[in-house]
């Protein structure tokens, strides 16, 4: 399987709420950098270990958004680094407000596992009411 399958199969499952086919396509010290423009993100947003992003990235998710969805619209397969070029919608809880925000995903697969993520998303369009 390619990465960019690996990827593929990691959203679908995420999509699906099977967040341990999601988890098992990390390696366990995958380093994630979350956008620090959420209120829910820590420090500098950089978080090390598929239990750490886990536990202080997914499941907090459905605590800030309703109906929170990834939108693809495009991979660049670039081997071992994949860009993810899509949206994310849904509604963000604070405000009651829908959202279509831009976003993309940077990943870095190392032996067959993402060892890094890099998140860029217009976090004002999702939190500003």
């Amino acid at each position: 399987m390619s990465n960019l399958e690996i990827l593929k199969k990691g959203y679908q499952d995420f999509e699906t709420g099977n967040i341990e086919g999601v988890l098992s396509s990390w390696h366990k010290d995958i380093v994630w950098e979350e956008c620090a423009g959420f209120p829910y993100v820590s420090d500098d947003g950089k978080y090390v270990g598929s239990q750490t992003v886990l536990n202080e990235v997914l499941v907090p998710i459905p605590e800030h958004y309703d109906n929170f969805k990834i939108q693809i619209s495009d991979f660049v397969d670039g081997g071992d680094k994949i860009v993810m070029v899509g949206h994310y919608t849904g509604t963000w809880k604070a405000t009651g407000k829908k959202f279509k925000a831009n976003a993309t995903h940077t990943w870095t697969f190392k032996d067959g596992k993402a060892i890094h993520f890099f998140q860029a998303v217009d976090s004002a369009t999702i939190i500003n009411p």
